[in-house]
């Protein structure tokens, strides 16, 4: 087979269905009865120039597909079937692929770049390739080696940089990498081609240059190397080069002193005079430099001299030069840019750093924006009307209140005219405008807001108007409308200014989510997600007969979709999307009724037609709505309350299939919250499904294929099942306590430096806490004592947690919670195991002169609860 696999690699690709089935089941075959040989074959036909280039490309792409896949658990299963195989095979393979750099066809060159990339990001961290950053070095170094080959070595650099970590090269192969690099970029490189690849790879390659940055002498040379490669004859190499300084601004901020003012040169001249693609770049380098201030002042401890990166002010000493530069580029839109999501043009970019810069110095910079406004807001040419009006909303998040207040008074009215601009870019950006200025300039409950019973009434009346604009126009009016709505929230008394508008808002929100002339579902989602927030914000005393009403409109548009005629994909794709925010809306509904004993009523006057919806749209079998459908159901769980359980027997099938949905984990997560939900609802009486629910919570516990995210909320989960059915969680506590206890450890190995893992971590520590909660204080009347064996291992686990600095403080909360629920049902019998825990007085004595009342109040009740247990004893 090994002899003709290239006509199976050709087969594989034949325009006839039946031809290609059978090469890919042959291809299969090999891969299962002779991995190694199955590998060594792709590895041989990719080296070959006498091979078809089709048959090469493809077995590059199957070899990198053997070593490497999105999903973590099908990933990790190609690492362990590499490193199985024999050290002389995948020697041979490694060997062939190296070689395959010096082919004189670009494509097989450019793929076994890749493929090295992926062998190399199994094996270097394993120390098991050590030879394969000098084997490519002899490439760049070696007399008379041509062009391609460097082209394709630089390349596989960086691909490797990109696959690793910088702690897994020493420093000696950093400094050769980025020497190799550094001089392929040179301006005296003849080759573009060579000079392209060394500036794309250094991007890569920048991580692993912390101790070259720290080298005045180093990082000098490698500036001055980027900022000629920012020059260049060829606009992709300035494009790389930009690039490069865009990663350099967030990576090394406070270094950049020396070179600010030629990099303000370089990019102002590529906003000016570039190319689109190089100028976005350029655009971006000032938006990363706004990203590092922000944080810098968001974190900034005033006084301390704490801060390790000093705030340099670079965007407040570019101020005078850098936002004209910026209001420049508001006048180059695109003709088409409002009716296409995806365009990202120089107007967009230049609007979008204004806003960081706005958010950096505050009130700097409007004295320089209103000029320009002022100057262009009333000029015939479209373009000038619609980057005024962009420019003013740019700047509205970051200035204070009392420098927006006077010109948001002042131009309030005229924007309210724009929305009757004959050209739909101006109306488009003026109703953006508009719900900038409702989002931060509207807050009734501070005692602020632009919006006064003078000016509502005619602000309403324009919105509600322009809904009926051009789609992509009345999106943005959504917007507009969602903004004004929400700052009437917990805005007492004001809140009933909104009142009277409320039943005609609604109906047109409703009139708009049912337009037919939008190309895309993208307008209906809109109205509907503000049609949630209208209902979600209002002054219930005054609405709940709107809400009561706008409940069976809705639940007769939700019956209806189950009758649509589905003939294609996209009629199921469109059926689900307007189930999805039907459901939502109905949760909204659900959650707001529920939320006064006054209202309640109205809601379970229907809550079994709502139910015997839900299930109907469940039997359409679409994921976004089984999603919103759940958590419809989760709300009105919560809403019934014990009377939920007349819906289990037809529900709980639904319910374990989204247990067990473990491709589309989101679906599965909030099926877990929903067993939460009815867990509180129902108490005992959730006891006959508790035996099916648990296997199932447990599976997805001990499966490799779920997602990780779904695996704290199934230990909390753990904790909600047992407060529901106290003393009978017996039967689960040994096979739910080792999987908490082999949490908690896990937890303790976890990356703390990457903030995706940290969230993980504290998400995975309080759902622990969560689940010991619930199990001690179910137990706590009856058998209390179960829990004795496990107490040691729980207290190791909150000092481990304690001793975390710094902490999130919802993880302290739940440890200092759960400290009291062990002292509350464990009583005397905690003495012993207290005795020498010093951290239990200190985490306590930290909490109690916390700010945050919440936390104080649990510490306080902690500490009642041990001096209780120790009275008791003594």
């Amino acid at each position: 087979m090994a002899l003709d696999i290239t006509q199976f690699l050709l087969a594989a690709q034949s325009a006839d269905a039946k031809i290609r089935s059978e090469a890919e089941t042959g291809l299969g075959q090999f891969r299962e009865q002779n991995l190694p040989g199955f590998l060594l074959s792709l590895a041989v036909e990719l080296s070959n120039d006498g091979k078809p280039t089709e048959s090469r490309r493809l077995a590059g792409i199957v070899l990198k597909n053997s070593l490497d896949a999105k999903e973590s658990a099908r990933k990790e299963q190609l690492v362990q079937q590499w490193q199985a195989i024999d050290a002389q095979c995948k020697s041979q393979i490694k060997s062939l692929l190296l070689s395959t750099l010096g082919s004189s066809v670009r494509e097989a060159s450019h793929t076994a770049a890749q493929v090295i990339a992926k062998v190399a990001s199994i094996e270097i961290p394993q120390k098991q390739w050590p030879e394969l950053i000098g084997s490519l070095l002899v490439n760049m170094t070696q007399q008379g080696r041509p062009p391609s080959l460097k082209q394709s070595t630089l390349e596989t650099l960086g691909y490797v940089c990109e696959e690793i970590s910088h702690q897994d090269l020493v420093q000696d192969e950093v400094n050769s990498v980025l020497t190799a690099v550094v001089q392929g970029m040179n301006g005296e490189e003849q080759s573009p081609e060579v000079r392209l690849a060394a500036t794309r790879a250094l991007y890569n390659a920048l991580d692993f240059a912390q101790t070259n940055f720290g080298n005045e002498m180093e990082r000098n040379f490698i500036m001055k190397v980027v900022c000629e490669a920012a020059i260049a004859k060829e606009t992709e190499i300035r494009q790389a080069a930009f690039e490069c300084l865009v990663s350099i601004a967030s990576t090394y901020y406070e270094l950049l002193e020396p070179y600010m003012q030629t990099v303000f040169e370089l990019t102002a001249k590529a906003v000016r005079e570039d190319q689109e693609a190089v100028a976005l770049q350029a655009i971006e380098f000032w938006s990363s430099i706004c990203d590092e201030e922000i944080e810098l002042q968001d974190y900034e401890v005033p006084d301390s001299g704490d801060s390790s990166v000093q705030h340099s002010c670079f965007i407040e000493k570019a101020l005078p030069t850098l936002v004209p530069m910026l209001l420049e580029t508001l006048l180059k839109q695109d003709e088409e840019q409002d009716q296409d999501d995806d365009i990202w043009n120089l107007a967009m970019a230049g609007g979008t750093c204004l806003g960081l810069v706005a958010r950096t110095v505050g009130d700097a910079v409007v004295p320089l924006v209103m000029p320009f406004v002022e100057a262009n807001i009333l000029k015939p040419d479209w373009r000038s009307r619609e980057a005024a009006t962009y420019a003013f909303g740019s700047i509205l998040e970051g200035p204070s209140i009392e420098k927006l207040s006077p010109m948001v008074h002042a131009g309030l009215d005229f924007l309210l005219k724009a929305m009757k601009d004959e050209n739909s870019h101006v109306r488009d950006t003026t109703a953006w405008t508009l719900s900038r200025i409702f989002e931060f300039l509207h807050t009734p409950s501070s005692g602020f807001s632009v919006i006064s019973p003078a000016n509502l009434q005619r602000i309403v009346g324009v919105l509600l108007e322009s809904l009926k604009d051009a789609s992509h126009v009345a999106e943005k009016v959504c917007g507009a409308i969602y903004f004004l709505a929400q700052g009437y929230e917990d805005a007492g008394p004001s809140s009933s200014l909104l009142t009277p508008y409320i039943p005609e808002i609604i109906s047109s929100l409703i009139s708009t989510a049912d337009r037919t002339d939008s190309s895309d579902s993208k307008l209906r989602t809109n109205a509907y997600e503000t049609l949630n927030e209208v209902v979600r914000c209002s002054n219930l005393v005054e609405t709940s007969d709107i809400i009561a009403k706008l409940c069976p409109v809705i639940m007769t548009k939700l019956a209806q979709t189950v009758e649509l005629q589905i003939v294609s994909s996209d009629d199921r794709e469109k059926q689900g999307d307007l189930q999805a925010s039907l459901c939502g809306v109905l949760q909204v509904i659900i959650q707001k009724l529920s939320n006064a004993d006054e209202t309640k009523p109205i809601l379970l006057q229907v809550a079994d037609q709502i139910m015997m919806l839900f299930l109907k749209v469940f039997a359409c079998r679409s994921s976004t709505v089984h999603e919103e459908a759940m958590l419809a159901i989760g709300a009105l769980a919560y809403a019934t309350g014990q009377e939920f359980l007349k819906y289990m027997p037809e529900f709980y099938k639904y319910l374990e299939m989204g247990l067990q949905n473990f491709e589309e984990y989101q679906v599965c997560s909030i099926s877990v919250g929903v067993v939460g939900d009815i867990s509180r609802a129902l108490d005992d009486k959730i006891l006959p499904y508790c035996d099916g629910m648990m296997a199932l919570l447990l599976k997805d516990l001990s499966s490799g294929e779920l997602n990780r995210s779904v695996k704290p909320p199934i230990f909390s989960c753990f904790g909600d099942i047992a407060l529901a059915i106290g003393e009978h969680f017996e039967k689960y506590l040994q096979y739910a306590l080792p999987m908490m206890q082999g949490a908690s450890e896990l937890c303790a190995q976890l990356d703390n430096s990457d903030e995706e893992m940290l969230e993980y971590g504290n998400q995975l520590r309080r759902s622990i806490f969560e689940a010991y909660s619930g199990i001690l204080q179910g137990f706590k009347n009856s058998k209390a004592d179960l829990m004795l064996p496990h107490a040691p291992h729980l207290l190791q686990f909150i000092e481990l947690v304690a001793k975390d600095k710094p902490r999130d403080e919802s993880v302290t909360k739940a440890a200092v919670a759960v400290l009291g629920d062990l002292a509350d049902t464990l009583g005397p019998n905690i003495t012993t195991l207290f005795k020498d825990r010093v951290f239990c007085a200190e985490l306590l004595g930290e909490c109690l002169q916390s700010d945050d009342e919440q936390l104080k109040e649990t510490a306080t009740w902690t500490q009642g609860m041990i001096g209780r247990a120790f009275s008791v004893c003594g």
